[in-house]
């Protein structure tokens, strides 16, 4: 497709440029992509700080009888790791990327309420800050990031690390449920005329359910909080069976959040998959309309397969068997996406640029993740691997193999638009080969492991066991996933100030991000634009042959 020339109707096509730069706009902003910068920059902070923890793991169990770190230090490294990947790095990179794109993909000139936007950002920021301060208060906490009681009952975790950790998930769960009612209105009611909700983007459909999810699932995750700080500071007997307390209603309320959250992380990543996949394959996506059913269909399930994490506490078998089902079922709309990839690329003039690159990563790595979280749906499988290292390989395969390949394949794909400036192919592929490669000598030995009978969450080994030199390859692979994450810093910091001019469409991509110039101006269009299809960019460069033959109501 030819550059686009025409401006779409309504559209000047002439843009102010961003705002001024000063410390004081930025932290007073209330404009949709400074905010949705801010995000991002936050969870990459954040990424950063993950990574060193899980690099201070891998070291520490690199090889038998270790002594790097000590066990208690290993425990509350092992617990930060986990809370601070899930809900202080990928959610705010999510929902940042989100924040800069929703509103310039359905044309708005903001969110809903751009007050409420800026005031779910500095919670988030707080909450994360507060979880560390916990280092400077005695202690981190060190009872994993799911904080199973009684563990974390006030007799076995006596300081008040535990206390940080309950406080700084609520307050970031109040900031994730006012950025999801905000992405909701925002849809709902300020989409660009003709747009119909047959007509949205694949990401804003994806957003749109992930923003459901969260406001179904993030309040049980607060109210079991809240339970958890009544027993350990007004000594309430919720999960205490001393007191007559369940400390099973934990992992029940825990994980009735903790699916759900699953796919609040992987939601998002198949909208930008389902984004970049077409445009580098030069053809529209295929099967629309089953693209976006089944990622509703992933949203309802979610909530029906919660206790296939619990199928070695002792349940029911009648309970076995139906979330053993349930689980093999929300395989089937999670299919259906990979085979709508692949068939939107299959004879398409496909483009191997950076962004592709990771698409097309993340589908093979999130298939294998998938199809090992299969495997585990089959009951007496998982009592032989549920406490093994195979479910770290599992999750990571889906959490990093997955939602990691989707957002750097996103960040590639719109940074031109977010800065103006082109990021360095050369260094980009660098970045996606070393972190491929990095990335499955870390996490497909562990299935190995897993199957050997090695423990997940141990800090140590003995080394009769013969688990030394696959731990050793994953540690290596762990420093080469490192090496990766420089390779990526260093092509944002360079490209920032030396990158080739983007242009206001780069990708020559067909939705309305890329209508407005690089990066947008303040108010996004100078017009709110009108759309005709599902992709209004192609409409306007091809006008003698309108997208009209690819829509179909849902």
């Amino acid at each position: 497709m030819a550059s686009v020339a025409r401006p779409l109707p309504g559209y000047a096509g002439v843009g102010v440029g961003p705002p001024g730069a000063g410390l004081l706009t930025w932290v007073s902003t209330v404009d949709h992509k400074r905010i949705g910068i801010m995000y991002v920059a936050t969870g990459l902070v954040f990424f950063a700080v993950g990574g060193i923890e899980s690099l201070l793991m891998r070291s520490q169990l690199a090889q038998p009888d270790a002594q790097v770190l000590s066990p208690q230090v290993y425990n509350q490294v092992f617990t930060l790791h986990g809370v601070t990947m899930i809900f202080f790095a990928v959610m705010p990179l999510l929902f940042g990327l989100a924040n800069y794109l929703l509103p310039l993909m359905i044309g708005a000139r903001d969110v809903a309420f751009p007050r409420l936007n800026a005031f779910s950002y500095w919670i988030l920021a707080a909450s994360g800050l507060f979880l560390y301060y916990s280092l400077l208060s005695g202690g981190a906490p060190d009872v994993g990031w799911y904080a199973y009681a009684p563990l974390t009952e006030h007799p076995f975790s006596p300081t008040n690390a535990v206390d940080f950790y309950a406080l700084a998930l609520i307050l970031s769960g109040a900031g994730t449920v006012a950025t999801s009612i905000n992405f909701v209105v925002t849809v709902v009611h300020h989409r660009a005329p003709g747009m119909s909700y047959n007509r949205l983007p694949v990401f804003v459909w994806m957003m749109l359910v992930t923003s459901a999810l969260s406001l179904l699932a993030l309040p049980t995750l607060t109210a079991s909080l809240i339970m958890l700080l009544v027993d350990r500071l007004l000594s309430g007997h919720f999960y205490d069976p001393l007191g007559g307390g369940l400390p099973i209603m934990w992992q029940h309320l825990f994980w009735i959040f903790g699916h759900p959250e699953v796919y609040i992380l992987a939601l998002p990543a198949f909208g930008f998959i389902s984004e970049i996949v077409p445009v580098f394959s030069r053809k529209p996506i295929f099967g629309y309309s089953f693209v976006v059913a089944s990622g509703i269909a992933i949203g309802f399930l979610s909530f029906g397969v919660w206790a296939h994490h619990m199928f070695a506490s002792g349940m029911p078998i009648i309970a076995d068997m139906a979330f053993s089902a349930s689980t093999m079922a929300i395989a089937i709309p999670t299919g259906v996406k990979i085979f709508t990839w692949l068939a939107t690329a299959y004879g398409g003039a496909i483009r191997f640029r950076t962004p592709m690159l990771f698409a097309l990563g993340f589908i093979a790595m999130f298939l294998i993740g998938g199809l090992s979280g299969v495997t585990l749906a089959v009951v007496p499988i998982d009592w032989q691997v549920n406490g093994s290292y195979y479910l770290v390989a599992h999750l990571h395969y889906v959490a990093v193999g997955g939602v990691a390949f989707a957002i750097f394949a996103a960040w590639y794909y719109w940074f031109p638009k977010m800065s103006g400036r082109m990021m360095s192919e050369r260094w980009g592929k660098a970045h996606f080969w070393l972190f491929l490669i990095g990335f499955n000598l870390t996490f497909l030995p562990m299935h190995l492991l897993g199957i050997e009978g090695m423990p997940r969450r141990v800090y140590t080994y003995p080394a009769f066991e013969g688990w030394g030199d696959l731990n050793l390859l994953i540690t290596i692979g762990a420093f080469i996933m490192g090496l990766a994450v420089v390779v990526f810093v260093g092509n944002v910091l360079w490209s920032l100030r030396f990158g080739r001019p983007a242009g206001d469409n780069p990708w020559e991509a067909w939705t309305l991000e890329w209508a407005t110039s690089s990066p947008p101006p303040s108010y996004n269009f100078a017009s709110i634009p009108t759309v005709t299809s599902r992709r209004p960019l192609w409409d306007v460069a091809h006008p003698e042959a309108p997208d009209w033959e690819h829509e179909r109501e849902l």
